[in-house]
């Protein structure tokens, strides 16, 4: 955004004309709500789910 904030009103309206562009080339697809959809599958959830993570995962060490 600080990009195109930079840039002089015509090319912005440019940026904003090809936006509008791809929106309408690929509009965003709209999924409607199963309710129960997967209500007899089996599922299982880890014993340390809601343990902390580590600080290596925060710090995006290996």
């Amino acid at each position: 955004m600080e990009q195109v904030r930079s840039l002089p009103p015509e090319q912005q309206q440019q940026v904003l004309d090809f936006a509008a562009f791809l929106r309408q080339k690929a509009p965003l697809p709209t999924k409607q709500r199963t309710p129960g959809l997967h209500k007899n599958t089996a599922y299982w959830m880890a014993d340390e789910f809601d343990a902390p993570l580590p600080d290596q995962f925060w710090l995006g060490e290996a």
